[in-house]
């Protein structure tokens, strides 16, 4: 009935049937291993930033003058580039184009260009409103350096990316100079 299997095959599918299961049960622990570790979970996928409502930004205080980098991306609008800004008294005094998106947007419409606290009121309003995402992550001193903003999950190009770099606030008598 068993015509040409021979103990040497029989041994040789046990082998592989025993690796394979052995291979298996180790790379299944090695995926969970971090799930047991407080700040941990068994999914490849990165934590989520902090909560746009995190104690930093409860903390941050935005200056009247300061100066910052926004890169800002994603999504069909007009305002996708890379921008130094300069804030005076609370507004936007000067913003100049880093790339050739960021200068064709100045051209355009400098005024849409925000304050940091144009962005958290952004934010703010993307979570009340029930956005799909809104987060931010923050730097130790409380201003954010990212936020990612997301209306809905399916909707095509209405996803919004900036970040904040070069933050440089700025004393308040150096506000008033020029």
């Amino acid at each position: 009935m068993f015509r040409g299997i021979t103990m040497a095959s029989v041994r040789l599918l046990s082998s592989v049937v025993l690796v394979g299961g052995l291979l298996c049960t180790v790379v299944g622990c090695e995926k969970d291993a971090g799930a047991s570790e407080p700040g941990r979970s068994s999914s490849a996928v990165s934590p989520a930033p902090s909560s746009s409502f995190s104690s930093f930004a409860e903390s941050w205080k935005e200056p009247a003058s300061y100066a910052y980098t926004l890169t800002s991306s994603e999504g069909e609008r007009s305002l996708v580039g890379t921008f130094r800004v300069t804030v005076r008294d609370g507004k936007v005094a000067k913003v100049v184009g880093l790339d050739e998106s960021g200068r064709g947007a100045v051209r355009r419409a400098p005024e849409e260009v925000p304050t940091i606290g144009g962005l958290l009121d952004q934010l703010a309003r993307a979570h009340d409103e029930g956005a799909d995402t809104a987060e931010a992550e923050y730097a130790p001193d409380g201003h954010p350096v990212r936020i990612t903003l997301d209306p809905e999950e399916n909707a095509a190009d209405d996803e919004e990316a900036y970040v904040i770099t070069d933050y440089e606030p700025q004393s308040a008598a150096a506000g008033k100079k020029s």
